[in-house]
Formats: C-alpha cells, sequence, structure tokens
C-alpha cells in the first residue's frame, strides 16, 4: 500500500489490531503499525498520540453521541427512557463494525493496563449521563443509579453482540437488555 492511498486512519488501525492480535498488544510498537499500514511513524502520530489510543480514539465521540441524544430526549421521558434513546443513538457507531469490535475487545481482555482504560471509559460516560439527566431536573440519586444502569445496559449488550454466533444487531439487544433491567426493577 502506497502512502498516499486514501484512509490513513483506518488503515493504520487495521494494522494495529492485526499486530496485537499476531504478537500481542505489549510487543507491537508504532513502527510496526506504519509499516504494516505503509505509512511513516510520523503519520500514526498525526491520527493517534500512543497505540493504546487506536483502541480508544472513537470513545469520546461515543460519549458525545449518547450524552446529546439523551439531552434531546422528549422532556417527558422517564430516565430509563431517555437513556434508551441514547444508548439508540450509539447503536448506530456499531452498524457493520462487529468483527472490529470483537478483535478489539479480545485485545482489551488480554491486557490489564487496557481492561483499566476500558472501565475508565466507562466511568466517564457513567459520569457524563448522570450530569445530564441531573441538567435534566433528575435528583439524586435517581440521576447516577439510572446512569449506571444505562451503562450496564450497553456493556451487557455489546458482550452479547460480539459473541461468537451473534448475529442480532446493537440496537436489538440493547432494547433487549433494557427490557431486562425493567423487568428486574419491577419484581417481574
Amino acid at each position: 500500500m502506497g502512502r498516499w492511498e486514501p484512509d490513513a486512519r483506518g488503515r493504520l488501525a487495521k494494522a494495529a489490531l492485526e499486530l496485537y492480535a499476531e504478537h500481542g498488544y505489549e510487543q507491537t510498537t508504532v513502527a510496526e503499525i506504519a509499516k504494516r499500514a505503509g505509512l511513516t511513524e510520523r503519520t500514526f502520530f498525526r491520527h493517534y498520540a500512543d497505540k493504546r489510543e487506536v483502541l480508544f480514539a472513537g470513545a469520546g465521540d461515543l460519549e458525545a453521541l449518547i450524552v446529546r441524544a439523551v439531552a434531546d430526549a422528549p422532556e417527558a421521558s422517564v430516565p430509563l427512557d431517555a437513556l434508551s434513546a441514547g444508548l439508540d443513538a450509539a447503536a448506530e457507531m456499531f452498524v457493520d463494525r462487529r468483527e472490529f469490535a470483537r478483535r478489539r475487545h479480545a485485545v482489551i481482555t488480554e491486557n490489564p493496563e487496557l481492561q483499566e482504560r476500558e472501565l475508565i471509559k466507562l466511568a466517564s460516560m457513567a459520569a457524563a449521563l448522570a450530569a445530564t439527566l441531573r441538567d435534566r431536573g433528575v435528583v439524586e440519586p435517581t440521576a447516577s443509579l439510572a446512569a449506571e444502569a444505562g451503562v450496564a445496559v450497553f456493556k451487557v449488550a455489546f458482550e452479547h453482540w460480539i459473541a461468537p454466533g451473534e448475529e442480532r444487531t446493537m440496537r436489538q439487544l440493547i432494547q433487549e437488555s433494557l427490557a431486562e433491567l425493567k423487568a428486574v426493577a419491577s419484581g417481574a
């Protein structure tokens, strides 16, 4: 692949995941990622701060998308319905990305440092959602409980979505997990 080919960011992410799977995250260097992608290290650093960020680059966009959809939910929405709107919006980011997500998850699962970063990402999402719910007039501890529940729904749906043989969409799994949460909360 020549340097002039399009989608340098995508090529770098693909190369990184391949190398992480082949050699392990710790053993893979930025130079190897850039070389596999047919790019320079300088180009790598224009797109990512470090090799870890290849795995977490979309976290801010995901959080912003969910928060915006929760904020824009109809005023009369109860907290879980507002969160449902946010999670539905997030599901769009996962269309046609299941294989990438599976590979990304496998790399993260193998590395404690990356697992910690994933937990920080989820905690940040929960804090942002709680703040958004408070801005909507939801009191504490309801806002924090609902936000944490929303993140749990997302996490459970995601883990089912990347499971081998799974064919349901992320949106379907989010809605099923949310229905299960509501059933648990109502004692049904």
